[in-house]
């Protein structure tokens, strides 16, 4: 209980981004809602007139007034004026809830692109963003249940008032006799909330599964391999372990339940017997029996609704917990307070003092007391096997972590004291693990410098320098032709060309630095010779790093530094290397052997 009221302070910040959100459509929701609250007590007001009315006609055996015909019109109007604000207030909820799911998925969006590139690498920060993307969405219903409370609270208020004129202590009875259900209710829905945390990661396994047994890229090796009984096993064992949870819990909200909503309804009745009993002994007329009868009807019907809609808000806002502190987690690597633009030229280069790192939650060093300097200009290659602290190394050096120990220096400046956006700007890399982008040809490239996408000049320039060219002349639509198969008139490409599209990005960034890890990953051997033919005069005046396993590749670079263990064993160009006869002269000849 303390957890849920707790979670309460979740709901502000939320109501924050529904005002944010519309801030008309919520203002005109809160009145048509009160206005729609206070019909109901009109409409019973009428209606013990009339009867009071019909009564006195019945009994004086004269002429039905006038006013009695007026009664009945306004209580027409009253009931049409009600269904009218209804329809109006779900025409309102129904416009805040997509204004409220546009505003909070973009400012999920906004802040996950903040956050650092640690923060994607820990399973347990990806239970929580899944979660929050959810409540993006899921938490509508809470929104409506906050409109209906407001509603339900002053109807409440206009039908008590006339039972506790009446005998406050009937009230007070029927507010207790519906108090057990709320708790009961309560209860429940925290145990729900309890286990819906518990089962995120089965949920979460239980979506890869279905998306490795339904998709395009995992077809080919799921029928090969024969998978998709594995698949359907461990999807089923998931699922029902979820549902035999869900159903367990169900069920005993179920008998609990209904025990208690009967309870709540004995209440009710009970007074309701002390009314009739009041009326036949004359202390009631007919009209005014009707009248608290309707009030005491509505006040047991919405106290339940209230406590009930109260206890789903409660739990509602526990779910809003992990929205709230996603958005309370910010980022480590960022802009220091007065940072500096990036050098533009790069007069000095880069340099590693004494670097090294491990990453979060592990031990290991992957790379340890590493010295290095890259000149303006120079092309220098990485090589080593898997593992030994390549990637990390172009991490480190665009800053998407910083060292854990010793610091990296640009034109003799600590990388930290640069402003981020603007040093990320002036570095150009393209992961082994690149992105295929379900978009235009055009977005595709532009991806590497957005604000050249109406460019297409420097596009059509990176696509020549990557042979990607050859690729967009083919496409239907030329640089509008939608690539990918994700959505309708997609054209699909092979790995080598998706790789072309890769290289594209990086050129059209215009970047002082460029890196390319395993860029030709794959390429076939002609595209690989003939990107490779013309890198000494797309990199001219850039620093470039090439990480590379085929050492056939790395020779035209000036230097070649050979990492293990997270320390450089030895660097120096090809040649150097080779007749030194050390780790990067195995390696090349080990490789060299395939091809004799």
């Amino acid at each position: 209980m303390r957890d849920r009221i707790a979670a309460l302070r979740n709901i502000p910040p939320v109501l924050k981004l529904v005002w944010a959100a519309a801030p008309g459509l919520a203002a005109a929701g809160i009145a048509l809602r009160i206005a729609g609250a206070l019909a109901p007590v009109g409409v019973l007001w009428v209606s013990k007139l009339i009867i009071d009315a019909v009564v006195n006609t019945v009994r004086t055996h004269g002429p039905a007034p006038q006013s009695l015909w007026h009664l009945v019109a306004m209580e027409f109007a009253l009931a049409g004026a009600g269904l009218v604000i209804g329809r109006a207030v779900d025409y309102c909820d129904g416009r805040l809830a997509e204004q409220f799911t546009r505003e909070t998925s973009l400012r999920i969006l906004s802040h996950a692109a903040r956050l650092d590139l640690e923060s994607f690498e820990d399973p347990v920060f990806y239970d929580k963003l899944e979660r929050a993307r959810v409540q993006a969405i899921d938490r509508i219903g809470m929104l409506n249940a906050m409109g209906r409370l407001l509603q339900e609270a002053v109807t409440l208020g206009s039908l008590a008032a006339p039972v506790i004129a009446f005998s406050p202590w009937l009230f007070a009875g029927l507010v207790a006799c519906v108090l057990p259900a709320f708790l009961g209710e309560s209860h429940f829905a925290f145990r729900g909330y309890s286990l819906a945390f518990s089962v995120t990661p089965a949920r979460r396994e239980l979506d890869y599964l279905r998306t490795l047994g339904t998709s395009r890229e995992s077809a080919k090796e799921v029928k090969i391999f024969g998978l998709a009984g594995r698949i359907e096993s461990r999807y089923a064992e998931l699922s029902d372990s979820v549902i035999a949870k869900t159903r367990r819990l169900a069920l005993e909200r179920l008998g609990w339940g209904a025990a208690l909503a009967l309870l709540g309804s004995l209440g009710y009745y009970a007074a309701y017997a002390f009314l009739v009993y009041r009326a036949v002994g004359g202390a009631l007329t007919i009209g005014s029996l009707v009248f608290l009868a309707g009030a005491l009807a509505g006040s047991s019907g919405r106290i339940q609704s209230i406590f009930s809609t109260f206890s789903g808000i409660a739990d509602q806002a526990l779910f809003l917990t992990d929205l709230r502190q996603f958005f309370a987690m910010q980022p480590r690597i960022g802009s220091r307070p007065g940072a500096i633009p990036a050098p533009r030229p790069i007069r000095d280069g880069f340099e590693f003092r004494r670097v090294s790192f491990r990453y979060p939650g592990t031990r290991r060093l992957v790379l340890d007391n590493l010295n290095f300097r890259i000149a303006p200009g120079e092309r220098v290659a990485l090589v080593g096997e898997n593992g030994q602290g390549k990637t990390t190394f172009v991490k480190l050096m665009a800053r998407l972590y910083d060292p854990s120990a010793g610091a990296i220096y640009l034109d003799g400046v600590d990388l930290r004291d640069y402003r981020l956006e603007d040093l990320h700007r002036e570095i150009g890399i393209i992961f082994q693990d690149f992105m295929r982008y379900d978009q235009t040809a055009r977005e595709n490239i532009a991806a590497g410098r957005i604000e050249r996408i109406g460019d297409d000049g420097a596009l059509h320039e990176a696509a020549r320098k990557s042979r990607a060219d050859g690729v967009i002349e083919r496409l239907p639509f030329g640089l509008e032709q939608m690539l990918g198969r994700r959505f309708e008139g997609g054209v699909d490409l092979s790995g080598g060309e998706w790789q072309k599209f890769a290289l594209a990005r990086a050129y059209v960034r215009g970047a002082q630095a460029l890196i390319l890890d395993e860029p030709t990953a794959a390429l076939d051997a002609e595209a690989e010779y003939e990107v490779f033919r013309r890198f000494a005069d797309l990199t001219e005046g850039r620093m470039a790093i090439l990480i590379s396993h085929r050492f056939s590749t790395v020779r035209m670079c000036n230097r070649i530094v050979v990492l293990e263990g997270g320390v450089i064993r030895e660097q120096g160009t090809h040649q150097q290397l080779i007749e030194r006869g050390g780790r990067y002269a195995r390696l090349f000849e080990l490789q060299a052997a395939n091809y004799r």
